[in-house]
């Protein structure tokens, strides 16, 4: 569990568009259709992840800030392929995101504006079924209670995965 919040951390470092240092700066290796491929060295080494944003979200009045969906893997093999949910607001503990792929649901816990998978079993399967399916799902509700939707588009998922494994696998 020690990992999600380091990587709940990382992932908002390079999301941010605030300048870093150059070392600290991510690095852009690829875009794949949809998704975008990025390294960033860390002490504890490189992590390399793929990242897309919504092609359509709801409801259209709120302001969503930033929202991307990520799969992230370490060098150093501490994390692999782990799938994970960055959103703009903070997310209600309570009513945590669902992730749908095709017939697939996956279930997630919160931590701030974040969402991880509720069973590490799980982050495989979703990889796997986001590498074979069109489109991913996320239903979610912010902390003040309002429900938020989204789409986001697998295409170009399988080569952005192949291209984090070449470069931290």
């Amino acid at each position: 569990m020690f990992l999600r919040p380091c990587l709940a951390a990382l992932t908002l470092t390079c999301a941010s568009a605030v300048p870093a240092l150059a070392q600290d700066e991510p690095e852009f290796r690829g875009e794949y259709s949809d998704w975008r491929v990025f390294t960033r060295p860390t002490q504890a080494g490189l992590v390399c992840y793929a990242l897309s944003r919504p092609t359509d979200s709801a409801p259209r009045t709120f302001d969503h800030g930033t929202v991307y969906f990520i799969v992230a893997s370490w060098q150093n093999g501490a994390v692999n392929e782990q799938p994970n949910l960055l959103t703009g607001y903070d997310l209600r503990p309570t009513s945590p995101p669902e992730v749908r792929v095709g017939s697939s649901r996956f279930d997630t816990f919160t931590d701030g504006s974040e969402a991880f998978l509720d069973d590490l079993s799980d982050e495989s399967d979703l990889v796997r079924q986001m590498r074979r399916g069109s489109a991913m799902h996320v239903t979610a509700t912010t902390a003040a209670g309002v429900a938020t939707a989204y789409e986001f588009s697998l295409s170009g998922v399988t080569a952005a995965l192949q291209r984090v494994e070449a470069l931290c696998g």
